[in-house]
């Protein structure tokens, strides 16, 4: 009996020597194929990286071409522009011109007569000053 539990023993240390051995290896085969799917992993990211550069670069081309056109167009715009503006020039200088002339051919026509004349000159001239701000402020 003593012989028998001797044997089981020395063959329990042996199952568990090579059961060690055995665990090694496989986490040596983990610790490689961890490593493989690492080295996969960092090449995936590493092109994911190049296509992003690629697709950010070909956008910024895109942005460029876009604000490039937005230049051209604004150039070509502003001719059209001036000429608006002469003409709301032009309408501002009359409007201006009748002002100076509406007061200049002012005839004296009573208290009330003047008081109503010069309320509404006061709201024309406040508009045209207004005009002239606003069209001022715009093109500054």
């Amino acid at each position: 009996m003593i012989f028998s539990a001797l044997l089981l023993l020395a063959g329990t240390e042996m199952i568990s020597c090579n059961s060690s051995a055995e665990k090694v290896e496989k986490a040596e085969d983990e610790v490689k194929v961890a490593n493989e799917n690492l080295d996969e992993a960092n090449s995936e990211y590493l092109a994911d990286i190049e296509k992003f550069r690629l697709e950010t670069n070909e956008k910024i081309d895109e942005n460029a071409k876009s604000i490039a056109d937005f230049n051209a167009r604004i150039a070509t715009d502003k001719k059209a522009a001036k000429a608006e503006y002469k003409a709301k020039i032009a309408a501002l200088e009359l409007k201006n011109t009748d002002m100076k002339k509406k007061i200049a051919d002012y005839k004296a026509d009573g208290k009330d007569g003047w008081a109503k004349f010069k309320e509404e000159f006061n709201r024309d001239m406040d508009e045209l000053g207004k005009a002239l701000k606003d069209f001022t402020v715009k093109n500054e």
